[in-house]
């Protein structure tokens, strides 16, 4: 099925290391584990042969913007720290930029060490799930090196980002903390930022369904929003499924953010949503 751009899609655009990159038409991230424990492709890429072979992969099949992690942020994951997440990376960046120049990579990293070496590798985007509340020299970091920064809702700690906290109304809360955390990245000199509500972290069922139904007034439409559901919980274990067995009911909540104004898809499959 081919999802056409409405008039709820938000006009705006990133600048990527000089790239001026247009979101009036959404945009899919595919997601490149370089993790042996994520919870639904581990161990699959975590060799620079099959990292890049799916990096092409992703390409081919839509995706715009390659998302590389080397750290698992299930629950009870393995933790790693900034040199371990290095060492798994390894040349997977330059080799992708390398091998497929016009890609744009964003990294998932809480790390100040891991984005200046993923800079030096050449990535585009830094997608920090922490909003710089787990390294202190992270938000620096970014500013410093002038690329667009996904700003994700969490709870404060590594230790709490999965608690499961009580809103009174969850899109009112999500917006307090953008609001508040945009105010703090513009004066660190961040200049780019895309808004992540953090579907999976924190929050109940109907919290994440509430979101979606009310995707429209996320960030007010002031900035893009990333929407990352691919494989979620909360969609497959209500109805008594597996990550991999619910492709019809996140394809139907895909097209439904991508109605309600979302300008990046973060997701494992882009083959299944055409844009």
């Amino acid at each position: 099925m081919n999802f056409s751009v409405t008039d709820n899609c938000r006009f705006f655009s990133v600048n990527c290391n000089g790239r001026l990159i247009d979101l009036s038409k959404p945009k899919l991230m595919g997601i490149l584990n370089l993790t042996p424990d994520s919870f639904s492709d581990g161990g699959k890429f975590n060799n620079e042969k099959s990292a890049l072979q799916q990096a092409e992969n992703l390409l081919k099949n839509g995706a715009s913007i390659i998302d590389i992690g080397a750290q698992s942020t299930r629950p009870n994951a393995e933790f790693l720290n900034a040199d371990e997440e290095i060492g798994r990376i390894g040349n997977v960046i330059s080799l992708i930029k390398k091998e497929f120049p016009e890609s744009l990579i964003s990294l998932d990293t809480f790390y100040s060490d891991v984005v200046r070496f993923g800079y030096n590798e050449g990535i585009d985007i830094v997608n920090d799930i922490s909003a710089g509340q787990f390294d202190s020299e992270l938000l620096d970091t970014v500013a410093k090196s002038g690329l667009p920064y996904i700003l994700m809702h969490i709870n404060p700690t590594y230790e709490s980002m999965h608690e499961k906290i009580k809103f009174d109304d969850i899109i009112i809360s999500v917006n307090r903390f953008f609001s508040e955390k945009v105010k703090f990245l513009r004066q660190k000199g961040i200049k780019d930022i895309i808004l992540d509500p953090g579907f999976g972290f924190g929050k109940t069922v109907e919290d994440q369904y509430q979101m979606i139904d009310e995707f429209e007034y996320i960030g007010f439409g002031k900035m893009p929003v990333l929407a990352g559901i691919s494989k979620k919980s909360f969609i497959y274990k209500p109805l008594g499924k597996q990550a991999n067995e619910v492709e019809k009911e996140t394809l139907d909540l895909h097209h439904e953010l991508l109605e309600k104004g979302a300008n990046i898809i973060r997701l494992h499959n882009p083959e299944t949503l055409k844009i």
